[in-house]
């Protein structure tokens, strides 16, 4: 089955320094984008349950990081943002992540369903063997404590695949 990717591309040119400057107004841009996405993503009537948009919200936290980290989106019923939180840091190819932290932290929230993401600074945004099976072991701890596991996003500097559209959640 072919990878579902929300494609951001960006662009830079010129002397190192210009660069640096360049980064350092995007990075600003990427802060405030994430500040205005959690706020509506919080509001009343304001969803981010859909794979668009939480590929979007994990794109711009995750995508410009050169190590794994591991992420999740705590919702409510409505599928309205109550918190979201980086529970899992690890090396540039893995980060080790423990079920029991994710139940805790979405009980701990009184979620409902979670969106999660993990980056792979390789650029690599095929779902890897282990991917697959921490999602499904997520997705069986999750399911005991009645809280729903929407998506798991794979995300790279410049894309975002979903693994609820692959089959895999």
């Amino acid at each position: 089955m072919e990878a579902q990717a929300y494609h951001m591309t960006t662009s830079g040119a010129g002397s190192n320094e210009e660069e640096s400057r360049i980064r350092v107004r995007e990075d600003r841009t990427i802060a405030r984008a994430l500040q205005i996405l959690q706020k509506r993503a919080s509001l009343p009537g304001e969803v981010l349950g859909g794979a668009t948009q939480g590929a979007l919200f994990f794109r711009l936290r995750l995508g410009g990081e050169d190590r794994e980290h591991f992420e999740v989106a705590f919702l409510n019923t409505q599928f309205q943002l109550i918190a979201v939180e980086r529970l899992f840091s690890g090396t540039i190819d893995a980060a080790e992540v423990h079920p029991r932290i994710v139940v805790q932290r979405a009980l701990a929230h009184n979620a409902s369903t979670v969106l999660m993401a993990h980056n792979h600074p390789s650029g690599s945004l095929q779902p890897s063997a282990s991917d697959r099976a921490v999602t499904a072991r997520l997705k069986a701890a999750l399911d005991t404590v009645d809280v729903r596991l929407l998506d798991h996003f794979v995300v790279t500097t410049h894309e975002v695949v979903s693994m609820a559209s692959q089959g895999m959640v």
